[in-house]
């Protein structure tokens, strides 16, 4: 997704790839740029000292190595898992932050952990309080849906009360709005030059998130990087995109995640969320649920 610089004059963006795709940021405050950009890499790169599966000095992957179940973690971390312990309940386990251990086996090449047990864990297995994580041995966690919408979440709301302006960031599907901004965040909803596209308006406080079969795959068959937790498989290509608005980007992005992985049930799960909703079928055509902006 693209924000779109309204007339605002003061209005300042800046992008850059990161993690595979592009992080951007739009401040109201032109001047508050450069703090903004530095508050943000500071961010970003706590999130990937927490939660990073390709590092083998990150907080994920030494508590994959770790033969024992309990451990003291950041509270970054703890607030990360939890948030996703949450996504996996509501979601129906469509969600489920250790699918790691199943990412790390279909990868190529493997991450830096390579994890192992004798029976997959579940979200279930895993309790978090506070700074204070038990699961089963072995376990890779992998926070790369709920962890990147929360880092959102979390990145646009310290910069506005920061900076005392609005604020816009997004990385990759995922965008966050806060603060008070002098007009309305324009966004562009579009996985791809060549994909059906749309354009919504988007107030202080707000989130869209998409989730796609189409780009970040996995494996020598190149299948979506995806998985469903209760087979262990990549998600089908029923749906190309799936795009949710919701107040918080984790709860945007738990919804869209969940309906790659229900399939053909996807337009009566979201419909059961109330939220806006827009699906790109694998023929092309749009499907929008709630009150998305037409």
């Amino acid at each position: 997704m693209t924000a779109t610089p309204t007339r605002a004059r003061s209005r300042a963006a800046v992008q850059w790839d990161l993690w595979t795709m592009t992080a951007r940021l739009v401040v109201d405050d032109g001047a508050a740029l450069a703090e903004a950009t530095r508050l943000l890499n500071a961010h970003l790169a706590a999130i990937e000292d927490a939660a990073s599966r390709f590092r083998t000095d990150s907080e994920v992957c030494r508590l994959a190595a770790s033969p024992v179940e309990r451990h003291e973690v950041s509270r970054l971390l703890g607030d990360m898992l939890a948030a996703a312990l949450d996504a996996a309940e509501v979601s129906g386990g469509r969600v489920d932050p250790t699918v790691g251990t199943v990412l790390s086996a279909l990868a190529r090449p493997a991450p830096a952990v390579r994890a192992s047990m004798r029976r997959r864990a579940t979200w279930r297995d895993v309790q978090v309080q506070e700074t204070v994580v038990r699961m089963p041995p072995g376990t890779l966690l992998d926070l790369g849906a709920t962890g990147k919408a929360f880092a959102v979440d979390r990145a646009a709301q310290m910069l506005a009360r920061e900076l005392g302006c609005g604020v816009l960031v997004s990385l990759g599907g995922d965008l966050r709005t806060a603060g008070e901004p002098r007009a309305p965040w324009t966004v562009l909803v579009r996985d791809g030059k060549d994909e059906p596209a749309t354009v919504v308006d988007l107030a202080a406080d707000a989130a869209v998130a998409t989730s796609s079969s189409l780009h970040r795959t996995t494996g020598p068959d190149l299948a979506p990087h995806v998985i469903d937790p209760l087979s262990g498989h990549s998600v089908g290509k029923l749906w190309r995109t799936v795009t949710v608005a919701a107040e918080t980007c984790v709860e945007a992005n738990t919804w869209s995640t969940a309906a790659l992985v229900a399939g053909a049930d996807a337009p009566d799960l979201l419909a059961s969320t109330g939220l806006p909703a827009r699906l790109v079928a694998a023929d092309g055509s749009v499907h929008y649920l709630g009150e998305w902006p037409r």
